[in-house]
């Protein structure tokens, strides 16, 4: 392709998969992580380390909110696209330690925006996710419903990120893509996510907590499908329009909004019955009520990605569960 990306948050667990997808398809990929401790740097690194070998990829480490260390990164390179990842990510965490919010997804953020901006990048797309719609009782989930009620600090802070980057389409012209991701889960993934830490409980014969006494559904998304539709948006820069007025998704500022999920939730319930019949093993369960800033049931529409991009997601859950597992006892060498 010859086009050169940006693509924050490298060393994630989204950014490393895109990075990998990208760089197979012929893109120069320039990643960038901080690669702090939210949880095992050493996972990070040890993705990290699957990429550095191409020679079409240019690792940085770097922190968002260094508003200097961001402008020069645009002086140095010249990039065609960014796709914006890094975040700080969990809903729990936001409640013990709210300014790391602040740091990465406003200010860090807003240093990529103004990035885009003086570089007049021909597409951003960013992350959000499905924790904006909060309080939302509507399923499934629609991008053209509004989105006013977060129920947790993470969630406010990747709103605002979605307004942040309207204003900048707005203003600057810059085509803006926001990408509300649905409960990704895969190979590499992130060790603060239930499938991963339940994983990680069953093998070792630990209980696993069970919020709401288990009466909650998730839309899981596989990871693949994940980037198989952030590929395929890549090339579809928006224009500005208002396909509906007074709609939160569209804009007659060059800026869209799409959901990428799995559109099947499955009752927790249910999942954990799968992953037991995954690991062959029986979970051991601590029925808990229901954690503050949590939502009962996460359902994606997802018919605008399919009539733009044909999207459809290919992984169920079993499937799915299976690919994780059999890389979860590959990288932490645990047997059956």
């Amino acid at each position: 392709m010859n086009a050169r990306v940006l693509v924050t948050g490298a060393a994630g667990f989204i950014g490393f998969h895109l990075s990998r997808r990208l760089l197979a398809d012929g893109y120069t990929v320039h990643g960038i992580d901080n690669l702090n401790g939210y949880y095992d740097p050493g996972l990070k690194r040890s993705r990290l380390s699957q990429l550095e070998g191409h020679p079409a990829f240019t690792f940085q480490r770097l922190d968002l909110a260094d508003r200097e260390g961001v402008a020069v990164l645009f002086d140095r390179w010249p990039f065609d696209m960014v796709i914006h990842l890094a975040a700080q990510a969990g809903v729990r965490h936001s409640l013990r330690a709210p300014h790391d919010y602040a740091d990465s997804n406003l200010l860090g953020f807003l240093n990529i925006l103004e990035g885009c901006r003086k570089q007049q990048v021909s597409h951003l797309l960013f992350a959000s996710s499905s924790s904006v719609y909060g309080a939302n009782s509507r399923l499934p989930y629609s991008v053209h419903d509004p989105v006013d009620h977060p129920v947790s600090l993470y969630a406010a802070s990747k709103r605002a990120g979605e307004l942040m980057a309207h204003s900048y389409a707005h203003l600057y012209r810059i085509p803006s893509t926001g990408l509300r991701f649905f409960t990704v889960y895969g190979p590499w993934g992130r060790p603060d996510m239930a499938y991963f830490s339940f994983t990680q409980k069953i093998l070792a014969g630990k209980k696993i907590p069970v919020f709401n006494h288990g009466q909650m559904r998730r839309d899981f998304t596989y990871i693949d499908d994940i980037v198989e539709a952030v590929v395929r948006l890549l090339p579809h820069a928006p224009q500005g329009q208002n396909l509906w007025p007074e709609d939160p998704a569209s804009s007659a500022a060059p800026f869209r909004i799409f959901n990428i999920g799995n559109h099947q939730p499955v009752a927790l319930m249910d999942f954990i019955q799968i992953l037991e019949q995954v690991l062959q093993k029986k979970a051991d369960l601590e029925l808990l009520p229901m954690q503050d800033g949590d939502v009962l049931a996460t359902y994606a529409d997802v018919q605008e990605l399919q009539e733009l991009v044909d999207f459809a997601p290919r992984t169920d859950l079993a499937e799915g569960l299976s690919a994780f597992v059999d890389w979860y006892r590959s990288y932490y060498g645990v047997g059956s």
